[in-house]
């Protein structure tokens, strides 16, 4: 990715939240429990070394996306179903853990 890349939009489907970042079709759709997973807040992710320290056996199999909310131009928040709510996850580092065919060609 180079620069600063914001979606063209936001779509919660199901158990998943597609991002799609141009006007080509380049999607990339994260399974909502994969993203409550992966917040990057404070809480669960330890500040220091980035190791992950939520534990996954506290998040619900059917975790949900309540809300979400733009944060400036680089991310989102969201409000999730388990009452979490302070992550912020930024659009930069969606784009490279983007799970889609264009971004990882070959797997799956």
């Amino acid at each position: 990715m180079t620069g600063h890349q914001v979606p063209k939009a936001i779509r919660r489907r199901d158990s998943r939240i597609e991002f799609e970042w141009d006007e080509l079709g380049h999607t990339g759709s994260f399974g909502m429990r994969a993203l409550r997973l992966a917040c990057p807040c404070a809480a669960c992710v330890e500040e220091m070394t980035g190791r992950p320290i939520l534990d996954p056996e506290s998040v619900p199999f059917d975790v949900h996306a309540d809300d979400l909310e733009l944060v400036g131009a680089y991310g989102i928040r969201i409000r999730w179903s388990d009452g979490h709510s302070t992550g912020i996850y930024t659009f930069r580092g969606l784009l490279e853990a983007c799970p889609c065919p264009v971004c990882h060609p070959g797997e799956g």
